[in-house]
C-alpha cells in the first residue's frame, strides 16, 4: 500500500506545470483531457519528482470554494515536504528561478531546510542532508 497522488489546487494548469517541471525539476507524468463530474472539460495533470512513486495531481480550481483554497491548502502551515540529495544545488536552482522563500536556509537535526512557496502560495519545506552528510538520510 502507498499513497499514489496528492492534489494541489491551482489557478491554471500550464503555469503550474511549468513551475513544477522547470523550477523544481519534476517530471510531467500525465496530461490528459478529462471531464468534471457534470461533463465540463478539464485535464488530468500529474507531476512527480524523478524516480518517485508518489505524484501530485495539479487540479485547476472549479468554483469559489476551490478558488479560495488556492495557496492555503494547509491553512498557512508547511503542508508539503521535498527531500533532495543536494540541498545547495536545489536551493540555488530555485533562487535562480525567482522562487519566494519564506525563511532563510537553516540546519536542523534532520538536515538543511528552507521554507518556500509554490506557484499557488502553498508552503513547502525543501529538506536536504546536513552539511557534510552525503548519505541523503539527513
Amino acid at each position: 500500500m502507498h499513497i499514489s497522488l496528492t492534489a494541489i489546487v491551482v489557478d491554471d494548469y500550464d503555469p503550474a506545470i511549468d513551475f513544477f517541471t522547470t523550477v523544481l525539476g519534476f517530471e510531467l507524468v500525465e496530461d490528459s483531457p478529462s471531464t468534471t463530474n457534470d461533463g465540463r472539460p478539464k485535464r488530468w495533470v500529474v507531476v512527480r519528482p524523478p524516480g518517485a512513486e508518489t505524484g501530485i495531481l495539479l487540479a485547476r480550481a472549479d468554483g469559489d470554494a476551490q478558488r479560495a483554497a488556492i495557496g492555503n491548502q494547509a491553512a498557512g502551515r508547511v503542508g508539503f515536504f521535498l527531500r533532495v540529495d543536494d540541498f545547495e544545488a536545489a536551493y540555488q536552482r530555485m533562487v535562480d528561478h525567482g522562487v519566494r522563500f519564506v525563511t532563510a536556509p537553516r540546519t536542523e537535526p534532520y538536515g538543511r531546510v528552507v521554507v518556500f512557496a509554490d506557484i499557488a502560495g502553498n508552503r513547502w519545506d525543501l529538506i536536504g542532508p546536513a552539511r557534510g552528510d552525503s548519505t541523503g538520510s539527513g
